[in-house]
């Protein structure tokens, strides 16, 4: 039995029918040489076999008579609630096919009366490939430790034919050490806010930071919340219902842009978003005057840290000012990141931490009253980037040769964009509302943007 901290409590109180707090990944898999029709009906079968459930996976949350809601271990956790097998029919078993099934997948909440996970072979899919499917609650870990455990539940080799899933294996940060460390950690609200020297003196500096941009005493040392006043179709009140879109490119591509240019992925994949989402706004009618604003979710724990749960924050970036050229809008960008950079190195990660808290709950309570169609949001949309393995991956023999994460959306935001670097591949993950038009075709334009950029990089250095 275990406390939750505020941040993985935050999840739950923000949770609604219209918007779930779980996230997810769809795992594309090929069948390997003189493998069966049954390949994957097999593995499903194999996967119920796998009844030493491990936390968190054999957690429920309990809200009843508690001043706190607590974890709590499941007396037994029924493999038939948590796995399940389909086959696409032929004729609908195209990527499009797949991703709007998986989309519907990725709609409900998951059972609060259950361990909050669950995971679906998906059969049927062209040339002899199948998918899985899996989500969990953004309570038990947070995209990076979640890609980590995906990992250790695959096998590094083809050869390799006993499998492992993800929710039989001990994941570190979980038993007696993480009840002790939550325990201390959530004395009471006050003290998660400003309980410590370091947070208190790191919301105070935030502060400062936030107050002199805004009054033009600084400029782009920070980017601001709730500033955008521009009605786009990528904010507003979130609904239920899902829909998913990919791309992809590949990392050689990538690593040569970052060699020409002295640039991080995260400065050529957000050049790529920006001329996606501008042009993608342009095919709406919408042309911004100003960057666009995104949320950014960064990594709070030390260096080979490998604790459970939330150790994130979220912040503000500004991306480029409007502009035709992808190689300026690559410099504008290395440069708004840099002093984001800055920015968090120069704060305490509970600072941080708690700035997103508040922040967080701002945006809530509008969701809640239902007023975020009226109020600015905190941006844009929401980019988060999640390292992944470098080399394949296998199960059983079948190489997975694609991993999309498939995240939950925050308040007023209608998009969510994560990045996921897996096998030489950068992948985009776009999960919407079922409001949001033509979803797809921002995908499309993501791996144009990258194309053009290609060529106005050579363009600038010839």
């Amino acid at each position: 039995m275990s406390k939750l901290s505020l941040l993985d409590l935050g999840f739950f109180i923000a949770e609604t029918e219209a918007s779930p707090k779980h996230v997810g990944g769809l795992l594309i898999f090929k069948r390997p040489a003189k493998s069966t029709a049954a390949f994957a009906k097999n593995l499903y079968e194999e996967y119920l076999q796998g009844t030493s459930v491990k936390p968190p996976f054999n957690r429920t949350i309990n809200f009843t008579f508690k001043p706190m809601p607590i974890w709590e271990d499941a007396a037994k956790v029924d493999l038939s609630q948590h796995v399940f097998f389909h086959k696409l029919p032929k004729g609908k078993n195209d990527r499009h096919a797949l991703y709007e099934f998986v989309s519907r997948l990725h709609t409900p909440m998951l059972d609060r009366s259950r361990p909050l996970w669950a995971v679906h072979v998906i059969d049927g899919l062209d040339d002899g490939r199948f998918a899985l499917y899996q989500k969990m609650h953004h309570a038990y870990a947070d995209g990076v430790t979640m890609a980590r455990w995906t990992a250790e539940g695959l096998s590094e080799s083809p050869e390799q034919m006993d499998i492992t899933p993800v929710w039989t294996l001990k994941h570190g940060g979980y038993g007696a050490k993480r009840a002790k460390a939550s325990q201390e950690l959530l004395q009471s609200t006050l003290k998660e806010v400003t309980g410590n020297g370091r947070r208190f003196l790191g919301i105070g500096r935030l502060a400062a930071m936030l107050f002199l941009e805004s009054v033009n005493l600084t400029k782009n040392a920070i980017a601001l919340p709730f500033v955008s006043s521009a009605k786009t179709p990528l904010t507003g009140q979130v609904t239920s219902g899902r829909q998913l879109a990919t791309a992809s490119v590949s990392m050689e591509r990538v690593n040569k842009i970052r060699a020409s240019t002295r640039s991080t992925l995260n400065h050529i994949a957000l050049t790529c978003l920006d001329g996606a989402l501008r042009r993608y706004l342009q095919d709406l009618g919408i042309e911004l005057r100003r960057p666009i604003t995104i949320q950014m979710p960064v990594n709070l724990r030390k260096e080979g840290e490998k604790t459970a749960g939330n150790k994130i924050g979220i912040i503000q970036v500004e991306l480029s000012p409007p502009t035709d050229d992808p190689y300026v809008r690559l410099r504008n960008i290395g440069y708004s990141l840099r002093n984001v950079r800055t920015m968090v190195d120069s704060v305490a990660p509970e600072a941080i931490e708690s700035y997103t808290i508040i922040t967080g709950l701002v945006a809530q309570i509008a969701e809640l009253l239902k007023m975020s169609n009226k109020m600015p949001p905190m941006g844009n949309t929401l980019v988060s980037n999640v390292p992944g393995p470098k080399n394949y991956l296998y199960i059983k023999g079948a190489r997975m040769e694609e991993m999309h994460p498939i995240s939950t959306l925050p308040p007023s935001n209608l998009l969510n964009i994560t990045l996921f670097s897996y096998a030489g591949d950068l992948f985009f993950g776009l999960i919407a509302t079922d409001e949001l038009p033509h979803l797809e075709k921002l995908g499309e334009y993501v791996g144009a943007a990258f194309t053009e950029l290609e060529a106005s990089v050579r363009d600038a250095r010839s």
